[in-house]
């Protein structure tokens, strides 16, 4: 850091998960990282000696044009404010997005305007969890541990087929010219590979582009952008976009030019009995997890769909916390769960319903994401004024930060890394029951089947 940047980083994630996944990649690169889940003051962060970076977890995936409009304009000021070297919008490594929900292009429309900046840095590759991008095409392991098949984006058998922004196109150029009339230009795999020079020269020569993609297939790969995207941010705020790939191409920057002192030794968090699981997630990959974790003793609980009536939600708010509550009394790790799968017929239930009041099929899935992390989040709280709890392991992002809001946590630290882009967090809050609870938030495509059973354990994947 230098005094015309006090922090090196300032980042806003789309959804939580996504937060914490860059939160993790900061930590260990040796980044003293803060995740706020409130627009941060300057008071806020002073709370905190030390730090090098900070985020802001956000809801914008889950949002339409104009409510991004209304959420990204103060919080991309309030991050230009605190004057770091690099703000980062940062989206999922899947570039889950659309025009009608979740709109990239609107990111960077309001951020170029935010920062002043005219062209705008997008680098989608994350190799660490089995996302690479050749000639502009998005390719993505299943899962993102293990030995998963690699698929493109548009042939990937579960983001395909995602229930909100189904990939349907590979070449994030044209993916990403439905959603703005910026012009987009690449710089490919064969400039990244000769080294950061050739990417600069290459940046100078199409200096006219508005939106310029770089490839990344390995760490070498992203080495080579971290140090361009430094190099660009050492005069002026840099605003880019992308997953948290930009956070360990950054690290790896910062490490070459000496700028990081810090090392972080992370003791082994322990195991954590009884675990409660909360999940709004409908990905396959967490269908298999909650199946393998209920094969292995952990006690079922189904959200049933009618919680999305307003007439029964406080009383199945009551009955399914009570009922979890017994269970956590007497020792039983629990998965709490709105649905296995994608064709869970609950699914269809609360479609029939929100569109039955009156919702267009484009608003269903955000307001169901919207009310059952409510739900969620309401049951927790429920729960922990009758038992404590050590540790909570929450599955789906966009359902899990309407959850996190309604347990009013004010900032997470990283305690230890778990999976890769899901660590182990503490949550800093002012509700005593709140405060210091060890969480873990997963995206949908996280982890191997025994995933729940290993944060269980806090054993490291």
């Amino acid at each position: 850091m230098n005094k015309a940047h006090p922090l090196l980083l300032a980042y806003y994630g789309d959804d939580f998960t996504g937060s914490t996944d860059a939160l993790e990649f900061l930590t260990l690169a040796g980044i003293k990282t803060v995740l706020f889940l409130r627009p941060p003051l300057h008071k806020d962060v002073a709370l905190f000696p030390g730090v090098q970076a900070i985020g802001l977890a956000g809801k914008s995936r889950s949002m339409s044009p104009t409510e991004m409009e209304e959420e990204l304009f103060p919080a991309f000021e309030t991050l230009r404010d605190f004057n770091a070297e690099q703000v980062h919008y940062k989206v999922c490594s899947t570039f889950d997005s659309a025009p009608h929900v979740g709109n990239i292009g609107k990111a960077i429309e309001i951020g170029s305007e935010v920062f002043n900046q005219k062209t705008t840095f997008i680098s989608p590759a994350a190799p660490h969890l089995g996302r690479y991008c050749a000639f502009g095409n998005l390719f993505a392991k299943m899962g993102t541990s293990g030995n998963g098949e690699i698929h493109r984006i548009d042939r990937h058998p579960s983001m395909s087929k995602h229930p909100v922004t189904p990939a349907h196109e590979a070449d994030l150029r044209l993916h990403l010219a439905q959603q703005t009339t910026k012009n987009i230009d690449l710089i490919n795999i064969t400039t990244i590979e000769k080294g950061s020079d050739a990417v600069l020269d290459e940046i100078q020569a199409k200096e006219q582009a508005e939106i310029l993609f770089l490839d990344g297939l390995n760490q070498e790969h992203l080495k080579t952008i971290g140090t361009v995207l430094h190099q660009k941010g050492k005069e002026k705020t840099l605003f880019t976009v992308g997953s948290s790939g930009i956070e360990m191409a950054l690290g790896l920057a910062w490490n070459e030019d000496k700028i990081i002192q810090n090392s972080f030794e992370f003791k082994h968090p322990g195991e954590a009995s009884p675990l409660l699981v909360v999940s709004g997630s409908c990905s396959p990959v967490t269908a298999g997890q909650i199946e393998f974790a209920t094969a292995n003793g952990f006690e079922s609980v189904a959200l049933a769909s009618k919680v999305m009536h307003h007439d029964h939600q406080e009383q199945s708010i009551a009955e399914v916390a009570e009922k979890i509550t017994k269970l956590l009394k007497a020792g039983k790790n629990i998965v709490l769960h709105t649905s296995i799968g994608p064709n869970d017929p609950r699914i269809a239930e609360t479609e029939s319903y929100l569109k039955h009041s009156g919702l267009t099929a484009k608003e269903v899935q955000k307001q169901s994401s919207k009310i059952y992390g409510r739900v969620l989040g309401q049951i927790i709280k429920n729960v922990l004024e009758s038992v404590s709890i050590q540790r909570i392991l929450f599955a789906g992002g966009d359902t899990s930060s309407y959850a996190a809001s309604e347990l009013g946590i004010f900032a997470l630290e990283m305690i230890a890394p778990l999976a890769p882009g899901a660590p182990l967090c503490k949550a800093i809050s002012e509700d005593e029951k709140v405060n210091g609870l060890e969480l873990n938030f997963k995206g949908g495509q996280v982890g191997p089947a025994d995933y729940f059973i290993k944060v269980q354990k806090g054993e490291k994947l």
